[in-house]
């Protein structure tokens, strides 16, 4: 499996693009709007895709209104941030 780890369980990610369901998340329609890019959110739990093993996805739980958290979304590297301002951009 790879080692790449780009993020760790704990770390606070923004999400760097708009992120839709791809149809991985049930009882979403698909190519419903996930998370807002820039938003805010935390990583709790990081896998690997099972096609893939060398690709690490990252469970994030976004922030919502009020800042309460959602749901887990499955994010690959490349749509995460630590840095805010470039979340902003």
């Amino acid at each position: 499996m790879g080692e790449a780890r780009y993020f760790n369980i704990g770390d606070v990610v923004y999400a760097r693009e708009s992120l839709y369901n791809d149809g991985g998340v049930p009882d979403v329609a698909e190519d419903a709007l996930l998370v807002q890019g820039g938003c805010r959110g935390v990583v709790v739990n990081i896998g690997f895709l099972e096609a893939d093993e060398d690709q690490e996805i990252f469970l994030v739980r976004f922030e919502g209104e009020g800042g309460i958290l959602g749901g887990p979304v499955g994010c690959l590297p490349e749509e995460l941030t630590q840095d805010e301002a470039l979340a902003a951009a």
